[in-house]
């Protein structure tokens, strides 16, 4: 396995796009009352909104309780895409970078494909527990969660 690389997934939502995407630009705060999977959130630095601004996290990956930080490091509007490295804990144990790419993608006739992206370096070859590809599977259900609660708004 290679020490670096990175991990994609996308997912259809019913949602619309534009809807689902504000949830990440502006809405975060809010992502520990939509989906089970996050427990907590908390502003480290900065704000809620803005390149730059940290996050602590607190979440379930794989039944495992983990917490990190996310920094924003950047975002397009005009395509709904954000980027985050995420550090600390156990990720600054086993990564040495670890980015999180959350592109919103309107379909023609309503709702829209949500893709995740992770690149990852890791600081050695076999790394137990936190794999890219739990990071992926965390994605795609903090996303159903999300889909789901802005459909029955």
């Amino acid at each position: 396995m290679a020490l670096s690389g990175k991990v994609e997934s996308e997912v259809e939502i019913e949602a619309p796009a534009a809807k689902f995407y504000n949830v990440f630009r502006k809405q975060l705060e809010h992502l520990p009352n939509i989906t089970t999977h996050i427990h907590d959130a908390k502003v480290h630095e900065g704000d809620w909104e803005n390149v730059g601004s940290v996050k602590h996290w607190e979440f379930t990956i794989d039944g495992k309780k983990v917490s990190a930080k996310a920094k924003i490091e950047s975002i397009d509007d005009e395509n709904k895409v954000i980027t985050y490295s995420i550090f600390d804990g156990e990720f600054s144990e086993k990564y040495k970078s670890l980015k999180s790419i959350i592109q919103v993608i309107d379909k023609e006739h309503g709702g829209g494909i949500v893709k995740w992206t992770y690149e990852y370096e890791k600081l050695k070859e076999d790394i137990i527990g936190l794999s890219p590809e739990l990071f992926l599977d965390f994605a795609i259900k903090i996303t159903k969660d999300i889909d789901a609660h802005l459909v029955k708004e």
